[in-house]
């Protein structure tokens, strides 16, 4: 067991208290103000530097001692969602309507118990540690603006994690290749012609081709789409009309699409653009599609993940790593660093059978996680980026 995560594990009253106060204090996305200070306020105790990015994103800086140019960078999200917390324990969250349902309290605390030992430890190590605390995940945002900022301009690695309520606490899962889908917002706004229900021919109805548009989507994926290949493709609001006996004179959908790869998730969207027009063009109105591009799938480059799991094993013998995990089609916008430099995305499990509510799914008002999970997951921040920095530069 490394050094540094064995001060961490010594460390689990102080991880499990700033664990609870950020728990109790979630907050919106980029609305994160309260917890940007929090952090800062500890950064500042562990003597890092650090600066703003956007209003509520934190950025850290950890410079070694000793020789070397490397660098790295560690993320964690900071953002809580419009969850309602039915949990009953001490620490639930103060803020009615928000809470941190997905676990990124114990991010933000995972990445600050690293900050606390490499900063320690920085007379050993040469290089530097970035510290990325970023907003609004949730949303597909903050991530770019660490990267147009400049921060990972000359950084060699990049790593982050997230909670897993489906694995026991005391495991780690590391994987090879895809492990979140690219998401993509689609708005459809149907142009049409109002007219009395009676009188259907002198309208062009918005809400009912709508619905033509809503069931060719569905066939973009039963019949254009590689039934090997998972697609996604679902349409989750539909407003359209204004009284009972009346064409709709406009329409509009929100969804989403799912997909696993940069040439699916182009077709795709081609393929929606091409169906929304023509549908609309057969019942004699127009349609447009606007889109909001969130994050391009998460996938863990062979080499990169070789090193984060032999990393993970030295953790300790009660430590299991696990390297093979169905991926998933949620989406998280860690993609868009790993996009700049080489980086992995790991898991820390955090469900334990004997504490209630911790293997309970995400997103939920019942979630909570096991807070003995805690020194594993900074300890793995901690120690990824040590042996970057002391070891794994001289092998680039």
């Amino acid at each position: 067991m490394g050094h540094l995560s064995a001060a961490l594990r010594n460390d689990q009253d102080y991880l499990t208290q700033l664990r609870r106060e950020f728990h109790m204090h979630p907050e919106m996305g980029l609305q994160e103000f309260w917890t940007a200070e929090r952090i800062e306020k500890e950064l500042d105790a562990f003597g890092i530097a650090h600066t703003r990015v956007g209003a509520t994103g934190v950025l850290g800086i950890i410079e070694g001692e000793c020789e070397g140019d490397g660098s790295i960078a560690l993320r964690a999200d900071i953002d809580g969602l419009p969850v309602e917390e039915i949990n009953d324990v001490p620490y639930r969250s103060q803020n009615p309507g928000v809470m941190h349902a997905c676990g990124h309290d114990s991010h933000i605390t995972n990445l600050l118990g690293a900050a606390k030992v490499l900063s320690a430890a920085r007379a050993s190590f040469g290089g530097t540690v970035k510290l990325i605390f970023q907003p609004d995940e949730e949303h597909g945002n903050g991530a770019l603006d660490f990267v147009e900022a400049g921060v990972l301009d000359g950084v060699e690695r990049t790593f982050g994690m997230h909670a897993a309520s489906d694995l026991p606490t005391g495991a780690l899962g590391v994987c090879e290749g895809l492990n979140f889908a690219a998401v993509d917002i689609f708005t459809i706004i149907v142009h049409g012609e109002g007219a009395h229900v009676s009188r259907p021919h002198l309208g062009a109805d918005a809400l009912y081709i709508a619905s033509s548009i809503v069931m060719g989507l569905q066939a973009l994926v039963a019949r254009r789409s590689d039934p090997v290949e998972p697609v996604v493709l679902g349409v989750g609001s539909f407003h359209a009309g204004t009284t009972y006996n009346a064409l709709a004179a406009t329409a509009e959908l929100e969804g989403t699409t799912r997909t696993v790869n940069e040439e699916t998730r182009l077709r795709v969207r081609a393929q929606i653009e091409q169906l929304v027009s023509s549908t609309a063009a057969s019942f004699g109105a127009t349609a447009e599609v606007q889109w909001r591009l969130v994050t391009p799938a998460v996938i863990n480059p062979a080499g990169v993940t070789a090193e984060v799991a032999a990393v993970a094993r030295e953790l300790g013998s009660d430590v299991v790593v696990i390297t093979e995990r169905p991926y998933s089609l949620g989406g998280d916008n860690f993609a868009e660093l790993q996009a700049q430099v080489p980086g992995v995305y790991a898991y820390v499990g955090t469900g334990n059978p004997a504490i209630p509510n911790t293997q309970n799914s995400h997103h939920n008002g019942n979630f909570d996680l096991d807070e003995a999970a805690l020194p594993l997951g900074a300890g793995l921040y901690a120690e990824y980026a040590y042996w970057w920095l002391t070891e794994g530069t001289q092998r680039d």
